[in-house]
């Protein structure tokens, strides 16, 4: 029965669900090594999908999309790069502010592009391609999974590879972890931490930019009001329980997405979409209240031996 339903499209349906969540994560991730406590991914999403149905419809290129998804992104992230450090505005404020008004100004403006509100499919809108890899096409499982996968899949993993390196690996990567670390001893050193925490901020909106844009372009090319559907925040629990390294954050998008496919599958076998749309939002509990008594456990470890 299990072998019935863990199917190659079900881990096919997972991977693509990992994608934007992933990239999400990463962009956290960044912001979090420097200092900045974004929560507003789930706009930054939101806009970058909007973005890219937008310049696809009117490019006719579905790298059109991709490419004013992310310049889109990052001029929304521009908010809270500079609120949040040249203005010095309470991240978790400006970052609510964000979220809200994402979904307040892609419905308004959907209205007012297209004259629709709720769902805006058309034939104009270029949805992104389909890989397939001739070498391992025709495997079992395998050919299923990873020959039918967007670029931005692949990029996703290969970016959650060139993070890890940059941070750990690099002078960069020092600079940028002793700038969330301390930094006031960082500017003793001569390291423009505004700059660097604002460059950093607009590199994450650019992740989050290529997310929203596998979100609307990737499975089917449309756009739904508030279709993000709360990955954003799933991306903050990812950051948290990976505490800002990419790839612990990046296992846990794989722990979620896989939640997310299991529920569309178990939505498949009959069962209410009331039901099984809360299953990774449960999973998502799960994971911190599990996270959080195993810190518990080691604080009290801790003090114990001190003591």
């Amino acid at each position: 029965m299990m072998g019935g339903f863990i199917t190659p499209f079900l881990i096919n349906s997972a991977v693509q669900a990992i994608t934007p969540i992933l990239l999400a994560a990463l962009a956290g991730t960044l912001c979090g090594r420097v200092g900045v406590f974004n929560m507003a991914m789930e706009g930054q999403l939101l806009v970058g999908a909007f973005a890219a149905v937008v310049g696809s419809f009117y490019t006719g290129s579905a790298l059109g999309g991709v490419i004013v998804a992310i310049v889109a992104t990052v001029g929304f992230s521009l908010i809270l790069a500079y609120g949040a450090t040249v203005f010095r505005g309470d991240s978790v404020v400006i970052c609510i502010g964000m979220n809200l008004l994402a979904s307040g100004l892609t419905a308004y403006l959907l209205r007012q592009m297209f004259g629709v509100s709720g769902t805006f499919s058309d034939p104009g809108i270029v949805g992104l391609e389909k890989i397939r890899i001739a070498a391992i096409n025709t495997i079992p499982w395998i050919g299923w999974i990873f020959s039918r996968q967007t670029a931005i899949t692949w990029l996703a993993w290969i970016l959650t590879a060139i993070v890890t390196i940059v941070m750990f690996r690099t002078p960069l990567g020092l600079r940028l972890r002793g700038v969330g670390e301390d930094a006031s001893a960082a500017e003793t050193m001569g390291i423009d931490v505004t700059r660097y925490r604002v460059v950093t901020v607009l590199v994450a909106g650019a992740l989050t930019g290529l997310g929203g844009a596998q979100l609307s372009l990737g499975t089917v090319s449309i756009f739904s009001e508030d279709m993000s559907a709360g990955r954003g925040w799933i991306a903050v629990v990812a950051v948290m329980l990976g505490r800002n390294h990419p790839l612990w954050a990046a296992l846990a998008c794989v722990l979620f997405g896989l939640a997310d496919a299991f529920s569309v599958r178990l939505q498949g076998q009959g069962l209410p979409n009331q039901l099984t749309d809360v299953v990774p939002y449960v999973v998502t509990l799960i994971a911190l209240v599990i996270s959080h008594r195993r810190r518990r456990s080691r604080v009290s470890e801790t003090i114990t031996a001190h003591a």
